[in-house]
């Protein structure tokens, strides 16, 4: 029978735990407190000096920082934060928060078990092994990567990198839409605690498995930095977006040498697989399984598929900037790529797909690209458009894909509203919605005291609906920041 352990922390509180081990991660263990609100896990091995102050750090200065701000309750759910520092037989363990149930399989040959993002990102196995009930949708996908680059610009908001972003070190639930950072005790803080590892494979950034070989001390060693957390990030969002990684194609740059293959391949070597100019990296389809099917196959389901906002920063990551560090999108350009593409989707009209989701093409003849379903029907698109200073409308590139009983926002009405955590209760509230009533699409005005139907002078009270018809031009904002649609139908 397990005892009771009871210690003081660093911060002079009380840690109460069980003295059997539950769980083993890569250096430590894990014990269960008495009522199962937090964990504590021990360094298997003492720690040095450097790391000590590191830790201490972590649970002190910088989580401080995070979580002692008026955002600080929602960072709580995006990662699991060690708290406290504690003392042990002589070991050093770090209290964390128990992980929230969601992060443990329901259902299926797992139950019970962790969420490891690898049974997400990897075609085989997510085909293979998870049941349907487990796999959440396209639409659900994308709000788990929106939480995982959102995470991510924050830590590195604060100056911090995680040093080994993977599927190993984040908890997903695709189901609802939730992601979680762990392992947070090794972050690094470029120039002061340097890393303790350079990373998970797969997610390496191709500079530092380039000069790895060389002494930490000399000046071309690259080590984990904000730049390699980019790399990872990209890596992580194109994975659980399309089920296969971006650098791992047909080419063998040493056929005698497996180790040294890899290495050429995920580093001075690494070559995107749907590189538009160099096509020397392309899967082989032949090659692959058929439960790596049709994920797997960049011909049968490209990138593209994830709309223009995603396809752009894809490039800027895994061309412009596979070797050029300085050229990879930021982990708020992310965020804001992957908030804009949720607005690109359209439900799918085929019952039985899987995906449920997929983004509009910009076609006149839309289809799922997942399960091959045609849409039927008449689509509205709405444009955005905004007026600097009160000036001229222009253009944002930005646009909003219609479907039934879908909400509109404040963050749509006006472009200087932003969902991301700093967003008010107010903000959060429904301004609007949509319908297809009586063979005819219609946006109801919820909230928005000054929408007006420029096409028709006419303004649209609280409560009262305006039809989308092609070529309507609504004012949905008058204030400052405030958007006008033009409708655009396709029909099909």
């Amino acid at each position: 029978m397990a005892n009771k352990i009871s210690l003081k922390a660093n911060d002079g509180s009380t840690v109460e735990f069980y003295d059997e081990i539950k769980a083993q991660g890569g250096v430590k263990d894990v014990y269960f407190s008495l009522d199962k609100s937090y964990v504590v896990a021990f360094y298997r091995k003492p720690i040095n000096a450097n790391d000590r102050e590191r830790i201490n750090n972590i649970v002190g200065i910088y989580r401080e920082r995070i979580f002692d701000t008026p955002e600080g309750a929602y960072w709580k759910n995006l990662f699991a934060w060690p708290t406290k520092m504690v003392e042990w037989n002589g070991k050093t363990g770090i209290v964390m928060p128990f992980y929230d149930k969601k992060f443990f399989f329901s259902s299926g040959p797992f139950k019970g078990k962790e969420k490891e993002g690898k049974w997400f990102a990897s075609a085989k196995l997510r085909n293979k092994f998870l049941p349907a009930d487990q796999k959440g949708n396209w639409l659900t996908t994308l709000h788990m990567c929106i939480k995982i680059a959102r995470a991510v610009r924050r830590l590195h908001a604060a100056g911090l990198a995680h040093s080994d972003l993977s599927y190993k070190n984040i908890l997903v639930d695709p189901i609802s839409g939730s992601a979680c950072i762990i392992d947070d005790d090794s972050l690094v803080v470029p120039g002061k605690f340097p890393p303790e590892v350079i990373g998970t494979p797969d997610f390496i950034a191709p500079e530092v498995i380039g000069t790895k070989h060389l002494p930490l001390d000399d000046k071309q060693r690259k080590l984990p930095s904000i730049y390699t957390d980019r790399h990872a990030l990209a890596v992580l969002i194109y994975m659980y977006l399309l089920n296969r990684h971006p650098l791992r194609g047909g080419k063998v740059n040493d056929i005698s040498d497996s180790g040294h293959d890899e290495e050429l391949s995920m580093g001075t070597k690494a070559l995107f697989i749907e590189n538009p100019v160099d096509r020397s990296n392309r899967v082989k389809s032949q090659q692959l399984s058929p439960a790596e099917l049709p994920q797997g196959d960049p011909v049968k389901m490209p990138y593209t598929i994830c709309g223009p906002y995603l396809k752009k920063l894809f490039d800027r990551a895994f061309i412009d900037g596979l070797h050029d560090p300085s050229k990879r999108p930021s982990a708020a350009e992310w965020e804001d790529a992957l908030v804009k593409t949720t607005d690109l989707v359209q439900p799918c009209q085929n019952a039985r797909c899987e995906a449920h989701w997929f983004v509009f093409d910009n076609t006149t003849k839309p289809k799922c690209p997942f399960c091959g379903q045609a849409y039927h029907g008449q689509l509205p698109i709405l444009n955005f458009y905004y007026a600097p200073s009160h000036g001229k409308f222009i253009s944002e590139n930005y646009r909003l894909m219609v479907y039934d009983k879908q909400t509109l926002y404040k963050w749509h009405s006006n472009n200087l509203v932003s969902p991301t955590e700093r967003i008010s209760e107010e903000d959060k509230k429904p301004v609007g919605d949509f319908h297809f009533f009586k063979n005819q699409w219609i946006l109801i005005n919820r909230a928005i005291p000054d929408m007006m139907d420029i096409s028709e002078n006419k303004a649209i009270s609280i409560g009262d609906y305006v039809p989308l018809t092609d070529g309507r031009q609504i004012l949905l904002d008058r204030g400052q920041g405030g958007r006008l649609i033009v409708v655009q139908l396709v029909n099909n």
